[in-house]
């Protein structure tokens, strides 16, 4: 295959494949063995052979070609000239109708730091291997900084342990203030505010203890906890813009199709798992567990290859009903962009897996939602037994008010707040139910939402009751 054949190859090509390369020592196939990214059209990276030799392919095609190649190609030796640890550079080459290529070594085995940081996120905040990947991370972002560089699009998995060593990839992302000259401290802020933006939001009280990892490899500045927060935050809003736009397009993270007929949104790991349920998700609501039937909504656990899943369909009760309906997005669409807004501020509900519209001539009608199966008891079966003592147990109530108070900080409303649609699990209180979400612009539209909300929760137990005075007396409220 000619390298420029790549750019009509997909998403997946068939693989192996055989790729005729030319550098100064002559021709070469490269055998691509398997894909580690694509972004269709435009860039293949895997692991191949060439020459006898393991390598990783970054192959570059399209209209774009040349100048993705001369970003890699810079970048890469940026990082080779300061003298931190990359990959090897093994051969490249760039041909005009063709597109580019790069071959580093392949570092086998190695694991990316957003691996490791995998396997221990959910461990307390900041628990001993936590603070271990971060550390390593931290010093790796300081020592490029020292050298007047810094990866613009900076995440753990630019960063790779390989036999002891942590290495710098991606050379794409890296930019150049003053060659060998520490950056400066705004581009420091910068850099930094980046990286953490990406960590969960619970680590924040834990930065001003991270960063001395950071401060021991790289001291040139100061570095004002304030104006790092303002940073992050800043960081943290675009991503989650960027997040949600992605829920509803074809992405690397999402699978999407849209047309007349309607659309269709799926996380691209849970594809093969999720095309069978939505396609029979009629009789699957037919043959599960329902919860709630008729009318506007129904909702059921259902069991799919022994995975507990809840699939709510939202219904259209006659043509008054309709005309409401099909020219605004579907409340499955607006609970799959919430879900979403959740997950990613660390709010816990059930993880979204899959929304459908159906559509006639583009007009919305009946829709699906798919979620993970949150099997805690409800808030009102864990409360029930203090309804007259009011003697919680500590940890429910903490979590409740850590609950709310996340809420607040990101000016949240649920729309209704009773009992079932709040779940106890693994220490947390999960939301569901998401149709009336809203994120609000303002505090004060925000302020007037939170305080039906939590009214309506409180409601949720006679007034006149110890469990409703003390909750009242410990739920957050805004200032008057």
């Amino acid at each position: 295959m000619r390298l420029s054949e790549l750019k009509d190859a997909g998403r997946s090509p068939d693989l192996p494949l055989n790729i005729s390369l030319a550098d100064a020592a002559g021709s070469a196939e490269l055998q691509l063995l398997s894909l580690l990214r694509v972004l269709p059209g435009q860039r293949y990276v895997g692991a191949g052979i060439w020459r006898g030799k393991p390598v990783l392919a970054k192959l570059l095609v399209g209209s774009s070609a040349a100048r993705h190649f001369q970003r890699e190609l810079e970048g890469a030796r940026l990082l080779a000239a300061q003298g931190l640890t990359t990959p090897l550079l093994l051969a490249d080459g760039l041909r005009e109708g063709e597109g580019g290529w790069l071959l580093f070594e392949f570092l086998e085995n190695a694991v990316s730091l957003a691996d490791a940081w995998a396997e221990v996120e959910a461990l307390p905040p900041l628990a001993d291997e936590q603070h271990l990947v971060l550390g390593e991370a931290l010093t790796a972002v300081a020592q490029m900084h020292a050298k007047g560089l810094w990866q613009d699009d900076l995440h753990l998995d630019n960063l790779l342990r390989h036999n002891g060593q942590l290495y710098l990839i991606d050379g794409a992302g890296i930019k150049a203030e003053t060659l060998g000259q520490p950056l400066s401290r705004q581009q420091v802020l910068q850099n930094l505010g980046v990286l953490f933006a990406q960590l969960p939001k619970r680590l924040e009280p834990f930065i001003e203890e991270l960063l001395v990892h950071y401060l021991l490899a790289n001291a040139e500045h100061a570095l004002p906890l304030e104006t790092l927060q303002k940073q992050i935050d800043k960081v943290r809003s675009w991503r989650l813009k960027d997040y949600l736009d992605k829920a509803g397009r074809e992405c690397t993270l999402f699978s999407v199709e849209r047309g007349p007929s309607g659309l269709r949104s799926i996380r691209r790991n849970e594809v093969v798992a999720m095309l069978p349920v939505l396609e029979q998700a009629d009789t699957l609501i037919d043959q599960g567990h329902l919860y709630k039937t008729g009318g506007a909504a129904s909702v059921a656990k259902v069991e799919v290859n022994g995975r507990p899943l809840v699939l709510k369909r939202y219904n259209i009760k006659n043509t008054a009903h309709w005309f409401k309906r099909f020219w605004r997005p579907s409340r499955a669409w607006h609970s799959w962009i919430e879900g979403h807004r959740l997950e990613f501020l660390g709010i816990a509900t059930p993880k979204p897996l899959a929304v459908q519209e159906l559509r006639f001539m583009g007009l919305r009608s009946r829709a699906y939602l798919v979620t993970e199966y949150a099997d805690g008891p409800d808030l009102l079966a864990c409360f029930a037994p203090y309804v007259e003592s009011g003697e919680v147990p500590e940890e429910q109530l903490q979590a409740l008010q850590h609950l709310l108070a996340q809420l607040i900080h990101e000016r949240i409303s649920h729309g209704d707040m009773k009992g079932h649609n709040l779940f106890w699990q693994d220490g947390q209180w999960s939301l569901i139910d998401l149709d009336a979400m809203c994120h609000h612009a303002t505090q004060m539209s925000f302020a007037q939402a939170f305080a039906r909300d939590r009214a309506r929760l409180l409601r949720n137990w006679p007034a006149g009751s110890a469990l409703y005075k003390r909750l009242d007396e410990c739920l957050p409220k805004l200032a008057d």
